[in-house]
């Protein structure tokens, strides 16, 4: 399994409630907060996460973005591009015309001057086709087994799914799932994978086929299985990434809401494949439906130079 030693983050410079977004997330909740108490709210917990990820040794590149224009979910940049180790940059089709401002050529062109890349692929023009992908959101990759594991809503498109994994080689594992009678609008609130294990929310899996199957595929090829129950998920429980610090220990980052909500049995099973690192970013999962997960981008490209 690839497990990154670099992340990727997104200083926001205006966020706030997506109305967009609400359109089909229905882990965000409006606030009655202005715009400049969640903006500073959301800064402290960022740079919170920030700091607790440099203390424990991981590599993080923070970029700040843009005031103008406003990108309410700027934090969030594991949507709109990916990185691979074939050298790869991948940008995205988003669903929400508001995030499609998050695509950035100066984001692009710093990871160009820190690493090397071979090439850039550009998947967006799926907009047009209303066929989404959201990145890391949409799919949740098993490197190791070239396999892609994505829930298919709005924002998650079997079509460009397929593309996608066709371009990169890989097996695409399409399914469907759901909270709260809609459809779960990305794979990695109710999936994560590490290296050897998979935290997942079998119950989200409206087809009882389907459920088994994914259950099954995970298991089979190396994973144990942590299922966790919906109101877990809620509390993104499974929103939570494997990484390893500069002396190649492995972590689990994971919200502080994950780890409330999960019975310590569960967190123990965890904590056998990575310290844990608690990460309080409430706001910023209230108010626009994304955890600790959503907030980094994985970087698998090799370094031109060493990253501080």
């Amino acid at each position: 399994m690839q497990i990154t030693d670099t992340l990727f983050m997104v200083r926001p410079a205006a966020f706030s409630y997506n109305e967009e977004t609400a359109a089909n997330n229905l882990f965000q909740q409006a606030s009655s907060l202005s715009k400049e108490t969640l903006q500073q709210k959301a800064l402290a917990q960022f740079d919170a996460m920030v700091k607790m990820l440099l203390v424990k040794g991981i590599h993080v590149i923070v970029q700040d973005d843009d005031v103008d224009p406003p990108k309410p979910d700027a934090v969030f940049p594991n949507n709109w591009f990916l990185t691979g180790a074939d050298g790869g940059i991948h940008l995205f089709p988003m669903f929400a015309p508001n995030r499609r401002k998050e695509r950035s050529s100066a984001i692009v062109d710093a990871l160009k001057e820190s690493f090397v890349f071979d090439y850039i692929k550009d998947w967006s023009d799926g907009e047009a086709l209303n066929e989404f992908l959201e990145g890391t959101g949409s799919m949740v990759f098993d490197h190791n087994n070239r396999i892609i594991y994505a829930c298919i809503s709005e924002r998650t498109n079997v079509n460009a799914l397929k593309r996608f994994a066709e371009d990169m080689q890989y097996r695409a594992i399409p399914f469907t799932a759901e909270f709260e009678g809609a459809p779960v609008y990305h794979t990695n609130v109710m999936l994560s994978i590490g290296e050897g294990f998979a935290v997942l929310c079998p119950k989200s899996i409206t087809d009882h086929t389907e459920r088994i199957a994914v259950a099954q595929l995970l298991e089979a090829t190396g994973h144990e299985n942590i299922y966790v129950e919906p109101e877990h998920m809620k509390n993104f429980a499974c929103n939570l990434l494997q990484v390893k610090n500069n002396a190649g220990k492995r972590m689990i980052v994971i919200s502080q809401s994950a780890v409330n909500a999960l019975p310590q049995e569960k967190l123990e099973r965890l904590q056998h494949h990575g310290e844990l690192l608690p990460i309080d970013v409430s706001l910023i999962e209230s108010v626009n439906g994304g955890s600790v997960r959503c907030m980094v981008a994985e970087i698998f490209l090799k370094r031109r130079q060493a990253v501080t």
